[in-house]
């Protein structure tokens, strides 16, 4: 009986997949996690960017999402926003870029999921460096901030956990 609710599952979690189309980058299912165990879902390089998660065991939340920044040095050529807020997953001007899946060792029917848009605007390249680098530098990422200037390439990201509960 367990078989058929896992192939169900699995069923269910393929046509979802198959309505929002193939992600540029397709990766295998992460190894299960176990309960309490903060682990690192998705890092973003370019964003100065990780996601980070932990399956809490608790009903009511039963997984926790964080984004963290990975070094307070680290100068972002890229943003993160928000998957809902941008409208991203209904393709306006946004190309499916990554499905990250993590189960639950604890329960299989449940994983946590994170899905990424990546801008499709066409961005010019910052101009080469005097080493011959494309490169973006802080004072130029605080000016790509203000109103009319060149944007910095962004990625949409939706955070959900997928799937039934376990008793």
């Amino acid at each position: 009986m367990k078989s058929i609710a896992l192939l169900a599952t699995l069923f269910l979690g393929t046509s979802a997949l198959a309505a929002e189309g193939k992600p540029e980058i397709v990766r295998p299912m992460a190894k299960p996690q176990a309960v309490g165990l903060k682990h690192t879902v998705r890092t973003f390089p370019e964003a100065c960017a990780r996601i980070t998660g932990v399956f809490t065991g608790k009903p009511a939340d039963p997984y926790s999402f964080a984004i963290t920044k990975t070094d307070p040095r680290c100068a972002p050529r890229a943003e993160l926003v928000d998957a809902k807020k941008v409208g991203a997953a209904t393709g306006a001007g946004w190309v499916f870029h990554d499905l990250v899946q993590v189960p639950s060792a604890a329960c299989p029917s449940q994983m946590a999921t994170v899905r990424v848009w990546r801008d499709s605007a066409k961005l010019a390249p910052p101009k080469l460096d005097a080493q011959g680098r494309s490169r973006v530098y802080a004072a130029d990422a605080q000016a790509a901030k203000q109103p009319g200037a060149v944007k910095l390439p962004r990625f949409a990201v939706a955070m959900s956990l997928e799937g039934k509960a376990c008793k």
